[in-house]
């Protein structure tokens, strides 16, 4: 349990010098920090497939979406029906992806790192479509810094996890086997 709450706090830590890397380089990162560390120690906390693995599937659905907003700003109109259709592209496109891979590349982590960049980036893009070129390397950076942070703070939690939900995984059968 100890253990657990220092490592926990290590993580707060890393969410706060987020803040303050942010402020050393001049980067909004205050309206990120929380969103890009939180969503950067899921992909450094969940215990599934390896973390090179993990990252690879956060980057290619931060890509995605990325992309969608690219074809939003582009080509179709901001409207529900525009942004159904984007919606639907990535999410698919995700699917395909983790299919093609046998799921080496995960789904989740696809759709956590479209996460990323919707979070960070959906409001201004809604203020000003037009400004995608210009606002959207801005959000981009700014949310990577703040995962990288999280994924970075969650390292140092991860062999914990994992070992136990191992533990759990074995006393869970261990128990059924006896029952």
């Amino acid at each position: 349990m100890k253990t657990r709450v220092i490592k926990g706090a290590v993580l707060a830590l890393f969410g706060a010098l987020t803040i303050a890397f942010g402020q050393w380089f001049g980067l909004d990162l205050d309206q990120v920090a929380l969103l890009g560390v939180a969503l950067g120690a899921v992909i450094g906390l969940v215990p599934d497939r390896s973390l090179t693995e993990r990252i690879i599937g956060f980057a290619i659905g931060f890509v995605l979406a990325w992309i969608g907003y690219a074809i939003r700003a582009a080509i179709l109109p901001d409207t529900a029906t525009g942004r159904a259709v984007v919606v639907f592209a990535v999410i698919i496109v995700a699917m395909l992806i983790a299919v093609v891979t046998a799921s080496r590349v995960p789904l989740w982590a696809m759709l956590v790192g479209s996460a990323a960049i919707v979070g960070a980036y959906e409001q201004t893009y809604a203020a000003s479509p037009t400004l995608f070129l210009s606002d959207s390397p801005t959000a981009a950076t700014t949310v990577l810094l703040a995962c990288a942070m999280g994924v970075l703070g969650s390292v140092l939690l991860g062999e914990d996890v994992e070992e136990r939900r191992a533990d759990e995984h074995s006393n869970h059968h261990h128990s059924k086997a006896s029952a």
